[in-house]
């Protein structure tokens, strides 16, 4: 069974129509742990240390945030600056991260269509990620395809409940290894997969 660790980095959660609803559904599987940066870090005062052993401890790493402007909220990139240091993630020597899955859990206000090259935002959604899926690469972790929530705003509270389920799903199937990484390798999204 994987243990899985959750970094969890949404500024004001309170307000949250879907990331919390999210974590709330998985949040008491067991071998999961929810970490809730904003709320370890209000001061942006990160345990690199601390960090560093969670990372250890677990097999796979998911970042979840929603998406704003283009990227994460700057809690993450904090802690991608701070705790992904040389020598213990990339580097001569550093390889504790080796042979670790990680991946993006991404929600967006823009509907889909508005991610591509006829859209709004003129690009696919993955290519915002490439930094994530390189920094993966660097550390020798395996990216896995994102499970990425569009539109959010216009979530009806039954679309929020089957979002649910296929989180637990996925979250479920991570654990427990009921799929070869590699069977999702060809998806855009790991959603597509959940819902084959």
């Amino acid at each position: 069974m994987r243990k899985i660790l959750i970094l969890f980095a949404h500024p004001i959660s309170h307000k949250s129509r879907v990331n919390i609803e999210m974590i709330n559904a998985v949040k008491n599987i067991s071998g999961v742990t929810v970490h809730d940066l904003y709320e370890e870090y209000p001061d942006f005062f990160i345990d690199v240390k601390r960090e560093q052993k969670l990372l250890m401890d677990h097999d796979v790493i998911i970042w979840q945030h929603p998406f704003y402007w283009y990227s994460a909220p700057s809690i993450l990139k904090e802690w991608f600056d701070l705790v992904l240091e040389h020598g213990f993630a990339y580097g001569h020597d550093g390889n504790s991260l080796k042979g670790k899955i990680a991946m993006s859990v991404i929600t967006t206000g823009g509907k889909k269509e508005t991610y591509s090259s006829n859209g709004l935002n003129s690009f696919p959604l993955t290519d915002f990620l490439i930094p994530y899926k390189q920094s993966c690469t660097l550390c020798q972790m395996e990216y896995l395809p994102p499970f990425v929530v569009h539109g959010t705003h216009l979530l009806a509270t039954n679309d929020i409940e089957l979002l649910k389920v296929d989180y637990v799903k996925l979250i479920s199937l991570l654990k427990d290894e009921q799929f070869k990484l590699k069977d999702i390798d060809n998806s855009m999204f790991v959603n597509e997969f959940l819902n084959n």
